[in-house]
């Protein structure tokens, strides 16, 4: 068990705590910035552990399995429970995983016919614009204007959805339909 599968391992842990101080609604303010700082810390070891890994030679076909796992557990628990205390729109939620549902298909499919599709920077964009519309969002600050900010983190986030999806179709759909004459 190396420090990058450590990495992703803590990073699934997190979730349920990050989700915990997300419902307590009796800690008001205080429990989102916990909570906020909880999600922080897990994303970046989403970074981290890729990095450490690449960087010292320490990919195993367990991270490679758990990092994107532990990646989409993150942030689709982020979104279904934004959507459930109502800060979120449920189409808005049901379009991004419906999203990672299909990417992490073409991977399958890829992967069954020895093709790896790296993260595109759309993908990496789509990614990060998510990230920090989930911290916007989960803090829910009562400024003025952070409304309207948190509607375009929002609107962005779903629109770079959509453009990394198809993008990721645009080009790879070839071993889509070779996969599916096999």
């Amino acid at each position: 068990m190396n420090l990058p599968n450590k990495l992703t391992i803590f990073r699934a842990v997190l979730i349920p705590v990050f989700l915990v101080f997300l419902y307590m609604d009796s800690l008001g303010m205080t429990g989102r910035i916990i909570a906020v700082a909880i999600f922080a810390a897990a994303s970046f070891t989403d970074f981290l552990d890729g990095k450490i890994a690449r960087k010292n030679n320490l990919v195993t076909n367990f991270g490679k399995f758990m990092d994107p796992l532990a990646d989409k557990l993150l942030v689709c628990s982020a979104l279904i429970a934004l959507s459930d205390i109502g800060r979120l729109a449920g189409w808005i939620v049901i379009i991004i995983i419906a999203r990672e549902f299909i990417i992490s298909g073409f991977r399958l499919v890829a992967s069954d016919n020895g093709v790896v599709i790296a993260a595109s920077y759309w993908g990496k964009f789509k990614t990060t614009f998510q990230m920090i519309m989930i911290i916007c969002v989960t803090l829910d600050i009562q400024w003025k204007y952070m409304g309207i900010i948190n509607n375009i983190l929002i609107y962005v986030s779903l629109a770079l959805t959509l453009i990394s999806l198809f993008d990721y179709i645009a080009k790879n759909y070839k071993v889509f339909i070779e996969g599916s004459t096999k």
